[in-house]
């Protein structure tokens, strides 16, 4: 995986603002500072997920296979956190 083009980056932040998943007190600069940090932070700890993933997972997925399973993980934990 790699981290996101500026427009994709962008494209979040639009969403995000558009959809109404930010605090109130969070300026639209913040929102997308907030954006860049979580690709970021994927970026950075990709080799740490890889290797969390067990056997033969991890050697058979490909990368877009263990994004959507993180991504459908994250969406249902903020389910369960009362989200919509």
């Amino acid at each position: 995986m790699t981290v996101l083009t500026e427009q994709e980056r962008q494209d979040v932040h639009v969403a995000l603002m558009r959809d109404g998943n930010c605090p109130g007190d969070v300026v639209k600069l913040d929102n997308r500072a907030v954006v860049n940090a979580i690709d970021d932070w994927c970026e950075a700890n990709q080799a740490s997920f890889n290797s969390a993933l067990p056997l033969p997972f991890r050697t058979s997925a490909t990368p877009l296979q263990k994004a959507r399973v993180l991504a459908r993980v994250a969406i249902r934990r903020s389910l369960a956190l009362g989200g919509s």
